[in-house]
């Protein structure tokens, strides 16, 4: 869609701190984050909700990955995730900390993209 900011990260019109993506999915940080390492998914497709993903195991198995890489970098076991769609009409998944349990800048960007990156490579 042509006024989708997610579809725009995607076509790399808008940049990103992405950390991880495949040819089906992207995952970047977002920019306001609740927590270090707050991170969004989603289809470089085109989905209005997360219910029309076409492979959903596929979509939270890329979920499970940057979970777990937020834990090993983070170092907080209680890592949340929630699916809400109200913000952008696309398709996302947030992944984050428990903001109580959180540590460092949450703002540290390239740091953060770059320790994530590591951690899924």
């Amino acid at each position: 869609m042509e006024d989708c900011i997610f579809c725009k990260i995607v076509a790399g019109e808008i940049p990103a701190h992405k950390v991880y993506e495949d040819e089906n999915f992207i995952a970047f940080l977002d920019i306001r984050p609740l927590s270090p390492g707050h991170t969004l998914i989603i289809p470089r497709k085109h989905y209005r909700w997360v219910w029309d993903v076409e492979d959903l195991g596929s979509y939270f198995g890329v979920a499970r990955k940057v979970a777990r890489a937020l834990q090993k970098i983070s170092g907080v076991d209680e890592i949340h995730m929630k699916v809400i769609g109200e913000e952008v009409p696309h398709a996302h998944v947030w992944i984050f900390t428990a903001p109580d349990k959180a540590r460092g800048k949450k703002d540290d960007f390239a740091t953060i993209a770059g320790n994530l990156r590591a951690a899924l490579a």
